[in-house]
């Protein structure tokens, strides 16, 4: 049977840039999928090296995970970089979890220009402990998650809110323990705060301090500093971006016009000032000259901002017959 287009395994004949794209490019709930069967294939030898290529496999490297829940102090919101993401989830398994998976029922969907967001109100997050005793904990919230879209398809924004959370013991457990108090006792704690062990939750205090102290990691890391250097180097940048002036915007050149002299005549109305400029230039007929005399205009007031010789800062125009202008003070 061969192949055709429709097919999802199809090869176009033209070449790898004419395939059709992975699935998962259509149903992003399908990387949370691929997270699971990652997160399956975990052994107790997983090191640093495999967390750090599992975050990056599915996290972009500007990542950040959030989680909101309430405690029996108040409410909770914890947010981490990218860089401690992949010591997030060792934590998770360091408390005594030998399993970890999501589960998504009716998330929705919305593609932007260059994301995609996953918005789902029924998320499930499942762990499977061994230790201190065999039980299952069922942590429900919602799940809001924001996707690049590209070929790699990681995410951007991890924002999990926690609602309520359940921890299931087997009956042939208590089965086994019926006559032993102490041990029903000790099945009747909980395990988890919220859904999370105790070695997420010193983790995640412990980033509210490690979070801003990234750049100093990162500067040790590149030039070899000292811890002490390091936070010299930091502070000093940081108090030059104080004290330094913001940058004022650029303004363009102004050329400077030559500017033209003032008319020695002004009307009131646009006639008369018509009228007397054509009676002052040189150019015209002795006819406009007659009829300007013959108008009666004898004087115009002309005031203007620099006095005149007597300090007064208005003086008058006077028009001879024979259309010379002469000023009066």
């Amino acid at each position: 049977m061969s192949s055709t287009p429709h097919d999802p395994f199809y090869s176009s004949p033209f070449g790898p840039f004419y395939r059709r794209h992975t699935p998962y490019m259509v149903q992003p709930e399908y990387r949370i999928y691929e997270m699971n069967k990652r997160l399956q294939s975990r052994t107790e030898d997983s090191d640093n090296l495999w967390w750090d290529a599992f975050a990056t496999e599915f996290f972009e490297d500007d990542a950040t995970l959030t989680l909101s829940f309430c405690l029996e102090d108040g409410p909770k919101r914890y947010t981490i970089g990218r860089t401690l993401i992949p010591r997030y989830f060792s934590t998770v398994f360091e408390g005594g979890v030998t399993d970890l998976y999501y589960i998504l029922k009716h998330s929705k969907e919305s593609y932007h220009n260059s994301s995609i967001t996953v918005d789902c109100d029924q998320c499930a997050m499942v762990t499977q402990h061994g230790k201190p005793m065999f039980t299952k904990v069922c942590t429900e919230g919602r799940l809001i998650l924001e996707f690049t879209f590209d070929d790699l398809m990681r995410i951007k924004t991890w924002h999990f809110t926690i609602r309520q959370y359940r921890e299931l013991v087997p009956r042939s457990i208590l089965a086994m323990h019926a006559q032993d108090p102490q041990v029903l006792d000790q099945l009747s704690k909980n395990i988890t705060r919220m859904g999370l062990t105790n070695f997420t939750l010193n983790y995640l205090r412990l980033c509210v301090i490690l979070e801003p102290m990234q750049e100093l990691m990162s500067r040790h890391k590149t030039y070899n500093l000292s811890p002490r250097d390091c936070l010299k180097t930091c502070l000093f940048q940081k108090w030059q971006r104080m004290v330094a002036p913001p940058a004022e915007p650029t303004r363009q050149p102004t050329t400077k016009r030559r500017k033209r002299k003032n008319s020695t005549s002004s009307t009131s109305n646009s006639s008369a000032g018509t009228n007397a400029n054509s009676a002052g230039s040189k150019k015209k007929t002795p006819a406009a000259n007659l009829s300007l005399s013959s108008q009666g205009l004898g004087a115009t007031p002309n005031c203007s901002l620099n006095p005149g010789r007597d300090g007064d800062l208005c003086h008058s125009t006077a028009v001879t017959p024979s259309g010379q202008f002469k000023e009066k003070h």
